[in-house]
């Protein structure tokens, strides 16, 4: 059951992810990317309940990119399919694995299909070069933040509840 506590933590989950996205744009944008408001998809690890804001972030973040509605849907649903089986990752290593696969291949994919890779680009390096962002973005920077940020009994409590 999701509370008043809860529905505000995911507002501010969004508005966050969102604003680190196109704030950094074109960055955040693009067949050579890195999404660095993608660590925080590692909170869906931590708790299930900020699944929701995670995936408006991504929405309202996918406003702003150059690829239009088709990004919004399948952007968003590929965030949504790694933020889902983060649920049966045991670490947190295992869990930043799923968005670099999902987002890697999905995203990787859509970019061949709107032609948005610059020439000479293949299918398998734009999914490579979308996987290597989520990866540097949540598999490195996201676990360490996540390790640092939860020794603190303060803020992982805060998490957790």
């Amino acid at each position: 059951m999701f509370t008043t506590k809860d529905l505000i933590r995911n507002a501010i989950i969004a508005a966050l992810y969102a604003v680190l996205t196109i704030g950094l744009a074109p960055l955040s944008y693009g067949p050579i990317q890195i999404r660095i408001s993608e660590f925080m998809t590692l909170l869906a690890y931590t708790n299930r309940k900020f699944i929701p804001g995670l995936v408006v972030g991504c929405i309202l973040a996918n406003l702003g990119s150059p690829y239009g509605p088709l990004d919004i849907v399948v952007g968003t649903f590929a965030t949504f399919l790694a933020l889902y089986t983060m649920r049966f990752c045991t670490t947190f290593f295992m869990a930043s694995l799923m968005p670099v696969i999902f987002n890697g291949v999905i995203i990787g994919v859509e970019l061949a299909y709107l032609a948005a890779l610059p020439k000479g680009i293949s299918l398998l390096a734009a999914i490579f070069y979308i996987g290597l962002g989520e990866f540097l973005s949540v598999s490195v920077f996201g676990v360490f933040l996540a390790q640092l940020v939860l020794k603190n009994e303060a803020i992982k409590k805060y998490i957790k509840e």
